[in-house]
């Protein structure tokens, strides 16, 4: 039984100590990505990028959701985790022009890595279940 109260928050902030980590953080402050995009700009293998999704997902900092055969994800909208990822992002400042360039990369992929008729134009994702 783990009764330390910090522990969530310990949990939390060693995963955001990985620099693949705050850089898909970084890529979706500006919007949802399909898994496939992520990979692509990261040029990390769509199962290495899972796995930090999975870490990210697992702290509540990350949201997913299925389009088609894609999967999407987004940062999550909870209120536990949202003062935490604006207070990062000024921390982040330093490396803007790198993650400027990742955001770039990202919109001019926008869904020709994953299928476009996945993708459907309201952008609005459904909350996992």
């Amino acid at each position: 039984m783990n009764s330390d109260p910090l522990r969530p928050l310990v949990d939390t902030l060693k995963t955001l100590a990985h620099p693949v980590r705050l850089r898909i953080l970084a890529l979706l402050h500006a919007g949802e990505l399909c898994v496939c995009e992520v990979a692509e700009v990261l040029g990390l293998a769509p199962s290495t990028v899972s796995e930090h999704l999975t870490g990210l997902r697992r702290t509540g900092l990350v949201r997913e959701w299925k389009v088609g055969r894609w999967v999407h994800v987004a940062l999550a909208d909870a209120a536990a985790t949202t003062p935490l990822l604006e207070a990062l992002w000024p921390l982040m400042a330093g490396a803007e022009a790198d993650l400027a360039r990742d955001r770039a990369q990202a919109l001019a992929l926008r869904c020709e890595t994953c299928d476009p008729s996945a993708c459907p134009p309201s952008r609005t994702p459904k909350e996992p279940a």
